[in-house]
């Protein structure tokens, strides 16, 4: 079961200029929407981050292809205009094969819509290694199309998942001082295989901000970087992560084309949160989590010092089985930030925190610290641990969970 606060927001905005289209095209699994179609309105801009796996799968392939291709065109017909995503089968390590059936897919969305192939992005998630059905997405082509709705948000979340247990989705809406108001909506997926270093993730977010492309995709990086690429559950960089965010423009605003835009810090502090609730609502839904773990790392020399911490911290399978087990076994942190290669190190400036009690100050145990304490913090379903290097004022967070019998059980089954 997901840890913590996994509800939905009570308002899903309509974002105008996304139109989303659900059906069961029966890529893998029976009986359940598996195939999701986004319509794009033609003045949006789109970015967009991809794996960092050097075996990436044929659908990131062609997404990279279409982008650099449509870069190169008019500005009339550079904006993809469709995303086509199922889930059920990742075609990755498809060689040619897989390469050519995702990209006839998109050739078939194109004709349906009268876009150009390059105009659609596609993207996969699910089982590794087998070529994707095409005739089943072709066939589903005209369902999504029929169906194409402004409030199918929710759908398209529960419809893009593997092995989440809850569909993944956060909406907001920017209320400015002179009147404005844009809307903020995302939808994500992903359980296992999760470490994502982009730039099996996939995130999709919209306003409808008027953004000019070169900023938006700065932004998107930004974003990831602070909040997809800040979660683990187990080490694993998929073939197939990407993120895409798009901005529509339905606005008669004045286009947002720098930080010095007086609506700008509004709008990026609004896409900050959705996208931060997106990517930690992956690991509340982490397989088999029980604990929803924040490491937190402050005092380091440089953001790069306090990310190496975090994430050896995070990924360690003795701490995250340990966090499982509810076992103050606090050694085992020392550990992982002794072998995290963080180029400022000084062990006797170490200092450890579970919540608020103090296990390990200035690289020993904490006069205070009693083994009771620890016990009752480890039991908790939400833990932070605060690691202060004692060296420089950069900080660092990652977000991960625990490591249980269930990960095994699921992954062990994952292709039956």
């Amino acid at each position: 079961m997901p840890v913590g606060n996994i509800a939905p927001p009570e308002i899903v905005h309509a974002i105008p200029g996304v139109d989303i289209g659900i059906t069961a095209a029966g890529v893998r699994y029976k009986d359940r929407d598996d195939l999701v179609v986004f319509s794009i309105a033609d003045q949006a801009s789109v970015a967009c981050v991809t794996t960092s796996n050097q075996c990436c799968a044929a659908p990131v392939l062609l997404v990279r292809e279409h982008l650099a291709k449509l870069q190169q065109q008019t500005e009339k017909t550079q904006t993809p205009r469709y995303l086509l995503i199922n889930t059920g089968n990742a075609n990755a390590a498809t060689g040619d094969v897989g390469y050519q059936r995702a990209l006839q897919t998109c050739e078939a969305l194109a004709e349906k819509t009268g876009t150009q192939a390059a105009q659609v992005l596609p993207f996969s998630t699910g089982v590794i290694g087998e070529v994707i059905n095409r005739d089943a997405i072709i066939t589903g082509l005209d369902a999504c199309l029929e169906n194409l709705g402004a409030d199918n948000w929710t759908a398209a979340a529960n419809a893009i998942r593997t092995t989440d247990t809850v569909p993944k989705v956060d909406s907001t809406q920017i209320n400015l001082d002179d009147g404005t108001a844009y809307h903020v909506t995302g939808i994500s997926k992903g359980a296992g295989m999760i470490r994502p270093n982009m730039a099996t993730m996939l995130g999709f977010v919209a306003t409808d901000a008027p953004i000019a492309q070169p900023l938006l995709q700065k932004m998107l990086v930004e974003l990831t970087n602070q909040s997809f690429n800040r979660i683990t559950i187990d080490g694993d960089t998929s073939t197939n992560d990407c993120c895409v965010l798009i901005a529509t423009g339905e606005h008669d605003e004045q286009l947002i084309d720098s930080e010095q835009h007086p609506h700008y810090q509004a709008v990026f502090t609004a896409l900050q949160q959705v996208f931060l609730r997106l990517a930690t609502l992956i690991v509340r839904d982490g397989e088999g989590a029980t604990k929803f773990i924040t490491v937190k790392v402050t005092g380091g020399k440089t953001v790069e010092d306090c990310c190496d911490v975090a994430y050896a911290v995070a990924h360690s399978p003795l701490v995250k089985t340990a966090f499982f087990a509810s076992d103050p076994n606090w050694g085992r942190i020392v550990a992982a930030i002794g072998y995290s290669g963080a180029e400022h190190l000084d062990a006797n400036l170490v200092s450890v925190n579970l919540d608020d009690v103090a296990i390990c100050t200035r690289g020993q145990l904490d006069t205070s610290y009693s083994e009771e304490q620890g016990q009752a913090v480890m039991s908790r379903p939400e833990i932070t641990i605060h690691i202060d290097l004692g060296v420089g004022e950069a900080t660092d967070t990652v977000y991960t969970c625990d490591l249980s019998h269930e990960y095994v059980s699921i992954n062990a089954d994952y292709r039956s």
